[in-house]
């Protein structure tokens, strides 16, 4: 039975959080004998250039030279970057190499981008040969970018959630739950602190290389106003930023220098934030006593967050892809899968050996995805589709708004009205469809 794309991310959702609860959550992942017995299928015959916009930050870039990729029978030379670089980097290393081994890591969004331009070529024989790997069927279905043939490999998968210092839960309000708390009790929470301490406790990645632009789509936006595009001028997203701006009245203002939560937790210049999984990971395994991650709050339109799917794909213009197909056949073996979690926070896409026990970093933050995947309240959103290298010029869009309202005080009705414009026209020159949450079939998707 074949599913409408809308209706296979529910379905992706859905599978994520049994797989994260059927993860044992007591003890440290240690490699049994079943988890490092993994088989090579071949060696590659050239060294591979990993073209990745995952794993940006030089930590985690770290980690996957060193620790993910250390088994791997063969060089690899992993170059994350930003999307719009990313995607231009494929063209001018094909025109420099064409024989050149070459594997692209991306969210689905930049795939979907890739595959409409012509340069992503079918895995159909590889998916099949990987089978025995357990892909959730939905993430398999998702891959399918034609509805037939299979343009990716799922990789892994990553969220956004809360995380708090312990001393924080004394001042939540009363009558607040942690696991199901709304914007308004997040601004009365982070005032009670203010108001008993002096400080501004509330964090967010604000600064250079930080994801908030991913909160504002993914998480105000959904939760305000049902959308992430459609509404973005609308009476409830102009409600929406004037309680934003209020609540940055408690914000510490490092936020905007933030590019991760982490250091700020530790350092306890933040006592509550909201990042990616895998950037607060960090303060989670150096303290996993004094930590506790939560989901993301809901508005008047429901929990809205995002969910990201990553995935490996070939570009069409490599003469010769067996070499990618061997990384992407190590990428995702179990014992690599539960290696990337354990050193990352990026959460596996693969059935993983019975008995597997979560690090104690990850016990809280993967209750909080699972809890906040499965709300009855969840307003699931995509990651951009379809703007190709345009992708950083709608996310700066976001950004330059945020500035504009919170920083810098000026009229939101106005600068709703001009961002709208300037988002149009980037949509407009990439001719891309809406994504969850906004379902229109017109193209290019129109902000109302």
């Amino acid at each position: 039975m074949r599913f409408p794309r809308q209706t296979r991310f529910i379905l992706i959702v859905i599978g994520a959080a049994a797989l994260f609860s059927c993860l044992k959550r007591d003890a440290a992942v240690q490699e049994s004998p079943a988890q490092a017995a993994f088989a090579f299928h071949g060696s590659p015959a050239a060294g591979i250039t990993f073209l990745s916009t995952q794993m940006n930050p030089v930590e985690e870039a770290g980690k996957m030279r060193k620790v993910i990729l250390k088994d791997f029978p063969g060089r690899v030379d992993f170059r994350p970057n930003d999307s719009s670089y990313t995607l231009e980097q494929i063209d001018e290393l094909l025109k420099a190499d064409p024989s050149g081994p070459l594997l692209v890591g991306a969210n689905h969004g930049d795939l979907v981008s890739l595959y409409e331009r012509g340069k992503l070529r079918s895995l159909d024989t590889l998916i099949w040969f990987l089978s025995g790997r357990e892909f959730p069927a939905s993430f398999v279905d998702l891959c399918k970018l034609d509805g037939e043939s299979v343009f990716y490999v799922p990789w892994m998968q990553a969220t956004y959630v809360m995380a708090a210092d312990k001393r924080a839960l004394k001042y939540l309000p009363e009558g607040a739950d942690l696991q199901a708390l709304s914007y308004d009790q997040l601004e009365r929470w982070a005032r009670l602190i203010y108001e008993k301490t002096g400080m501004k406790a509330l964090g967010f990645p604000a600064g250079k290389n930080g994801l908030m632009h991913r909160f504002l789509q993914g998480y105000l936006y959904p939760s305000f106003t049902g959308s992430t595009l459609l509404k973005f001028k609308s009476a409830e997203a102009e409600s929406m930023w004037a309680y934003f701006k209020g609540l940055w009245r408690y914000v510490d203002p490092g936020s905007l220098s933030y590019a991760a939560m982490s250091e700020p937790l530790l350092t306890g210049d933040v006592w509550i934030a909201w990042d990616h999984t895998a950037r607060l990971m960090k303060a989670f395994a150096e303290r996993p006593e004094d930590f506790v991650a939560f989901p993301a709050p809901a508005g008047p339109r429901g929990l809205g967050y995002m969910t990201i799917v990553a995935g490996l794909g070939i570009p069409s213009g490599s003469r010769d892809p067996e070499d990618a197909g061997i990384l992407i056949d190590y990428l995702t073996q179990p014992a690599i899968q539960a290696r990337t979690m354990a050193e990352t926070g990026f959460m596996p896409v693969v059935g993983l050996p019975a008995g597997l026990a979560i690090p104690d970093r990850l016990v809280s933050l993967s209750a909080a995805v699972e809890s906040q995947s499965t709300s009855a309240r969840a307003v699931p959103t995509l990651a951009p589709i379809g703007l190709g290298e345009l992708g950083s010029e709608y996310n700066n869009l976001f950004m330059l708004t945020f500035s504009e309202i919170v920083i810098g005080g000026k009229d939101i009705g106005r600068t709703l009205a001009d961002s709208a414009s300037a988002l149009q026209s980037i949509i407009d020159e990439a001719g891309a469809k809406c994504w969850l949450p906004d379902i229109s079939d017109e193209r290019p998707c129109r902000i109302e």
